[in-house]
Parts: structure tokens; sequence; C-alpha cells
């Protein structure tokens, strides 16, 4: 299929070099240099988690995309915007900040391992975060792909509460889907948070156990086509993608990245 020049969006929770190196970050990184350099162009979001060095990696805050405030249950949560270069690279990152969120020694947990009881707050402002970031650059994306369990409410909130937004309204959604990523859980208040008053009981069926299943499950549901990118997949998981005939999905296999996404975006693209 001929290989039309393509904007393409790509919002993951990890990023190489910025974290360290797994399945996850590791195909977040290449993935995209593989696409620009298809001569499509590409923007990159991430979480600027406070164990990326600001100094060692050069970021610097982008003053004009800073300054907007993200609601999750009534309160406003400052949002900054920072950019960086990937070294070596045409490329650069924007970084989602905020300091009550992402300013800790870790990622996820803390030392003893246990889940920040606010994953599930900062889930839902990297992710709503994230949309009014790409509407204040005011770049329409032909395909928005996410990667990882923090990214999986932006396909709900495209065919929600922004399906209307001209920035979206032609943005084809694929969700990049992993191994587990964690084993705990967002809690019983997740789904009320995540629908931020807007989203209706029915949409937020999938995400009910707010578990990292239901989380790929409910961003499966919503997306318009999905990347296997391993092969132990939960079996929850594995039963959702094959009951769905209609959804597109392709197998990551680390080979030709470059030709075999570009075309598989090309397929969505042209689908009805």
């Amino acid at each position: 299929m001929e290989n039309n020049r393509k904007k393409v969006l790509f919002i993951s929770s990890e990023m190489s070099p910025f974290l360290e190196s797994n399945a996850l970050s590791d195909i977040a990184r290449m993935l995209p240099q593989a696409v620009q350099e298809q001569d499509n162009e590409v923007r990159i979001l991430v979480p600027r988690f406070g164990v990326i060095n600001e100094r060692r990696n050069r970021l610097h805050e982008v003053v004009r995309l800073s300054g907007m405030n993200i609601t999750i249950d009534d309160n406003d949560n400052p949002l900054t915007i920072k950019v960086a270069s990937i070294p070596n690279t045409k490329m650069q990152v924007y970084f989602l900040d905020n300091e009550d969120y992402f300013h800790r020694k870790s990622v996820y947990g803390d030392d003893e391992n246990e889940f920040f009881a606010d994953n599930d707050e900062r889930t839902i402002f990297f992710c709503k975060g994230a949309l009014e970031t790409v509407k204040k650059l005011g770049w329409y994306p032909d395909i928005i792909h996410c990667h990882g369990w923090m990214t999986s409410l932006i396909p709900l909130y495209l065919k929600t509460i922004y399906k209307d937004e001209p920035v979206f309204e032609n943005a084809k959604i694929v969700y990049s889907v992993f191994d587990n990523e964690f084993q705990a859980s967002l809690g019983e208040d997740f789904s009320r948070k995540a629908s931020l008053n807007h989203i209706q009981d029915d949409e937020m069926k999938p995400f009910a156990n707010a578990d990292c299943t239901s989380m790929y499950i409910g961003a499966i549901t919503h997306a318009d086509a999905v990347v296997k990118c391993q092969d132990s997949l939960s079996p929850e998981v594995m039963d959702h993608l094959q009951n769905d005939k209609t959804k597109p999905v392709l197998e990551h296999r680390g080979d030709n990245i470059a030709e075999e996404y570009t075309e598989f975006y090309d397929t969505i693209l042209s689908a009805n």
C-alpha cells in the first residue's frame, strides 16, 4: 500500500533512554523514530516522572503550553509541559509534569514496592493532560498510538468527552498491549473518578475492576486497532481480542517495524 505522509502521535507511560529499559520503554523509543524515518510527522508525550533527571536530559519548560489545570474530583491540578530532544535523533519528547503527582523518587510505587495510593489520579491526570496538550498544540494527528497501562483511558476519552473536538475528529486510535504491568489495584473509586462526571456507567464498565487486565480491556474496547507487543498476555485479554473479530490486530515482531507499522496505520486509515 502506498505510504502517504501521516501525523502520528505517540503517548507512552515509559520511554527509553529517560527510564530504565524494558519491553514497553524500548518499543516506545524505537517505534517513533522508525515511523518518522518513513517520512511521517511524529509527536511524543510521556509523564515527567521524578526519576527523570532534568539537567542530564536537558529538559526545559514550554511556556506557551504550560499553565493549564486538569480537574479531578473538583480539584485543579496544574499541568506543566517540558521538552527534550532524544540524543542522536531529530525527535523531541514532550513531558507532562505536576509537582504533586510526579516529583517522586520512583515511578509507580514507594521504597517498599507498594503501589502509590494516588496512581488512579496520576493516570487520569496524564491521560486528560495529554489530550489537552494536543489541543493546545493545534496539531491534528491521523493516528494516536498509546503504549502502556497508564494511557488506557485515552481511547475512552477520545470516543466520549473529546469526540467532538476538531483536532481529534479524523484520528484513529491504536493501543499497544503488553504483559501484565502491575498486580495492584487502582482502587474501588477509580471508575467514578475516571468518568470525570461526564462518561456513562456502561462506558466505564470494562474498567470496573481497576486492575491491569481491566485497564487493557477498557482501552482495547474503545481503540480502533490493537498491537500485541508480547506473547504472554492474560487469558482475559486474549479472550477479549479473539471475541472482537472486527478490530485489526498487529503482532509486534521486532523486525521491519517501520514498514509493518506504517502499513498497519494505512490499513486503519483506509477503513470506513
